[in-house]
């Protein structure tokens, strides 16, 4: 009998590690992809401020775009489906959500 329990310890062990380096994946991927939004968005503002030059406007909004789009992929997969809050806080431009999702 005390060896049924030690299984089941053991086998309840083994899906809580599993689930904790799933978390862990879930939030590192919606770190990185939060992390793409600033740095697309940072591009964009410092081109339109004029501090890069010889870079395509269309292909920047562009960009911000898909990275704008995949982190809400990612936070909708986490649960998080209102995005207001990120659009004031990143202060994403109706420019570039007006783009989001279209191919």
């Amino acid at each position: 009998m005390p060896s049924q329990f030690s299984s089941a310890l053991q086998a309840r062990s083994g899906v809580s590690v599993l689930e904790a380096e799933l978390l862990a994946e879930t939030a590192a991927s919606l770190g990185r992809a939060g992390r793409e939004v600033e740095h697309s968005l940072e591009r964009l503002r410092a081109f339109d401020s004029g501090e890069t030059a010889g870079a395509d406007r269309a292909q920047l909004v562009r960009d911000a775009a898909r990275a704008v789009w995949g982190y809400w992929v990612q936070r909708e997969a986490c649960g998080l489906v209102d995005h207001r809050q990120v659009i004031r806080e990143q202060r994403i431009p109706r420019e570039v959500l007006n783009r989001v999702g279209m191919i």
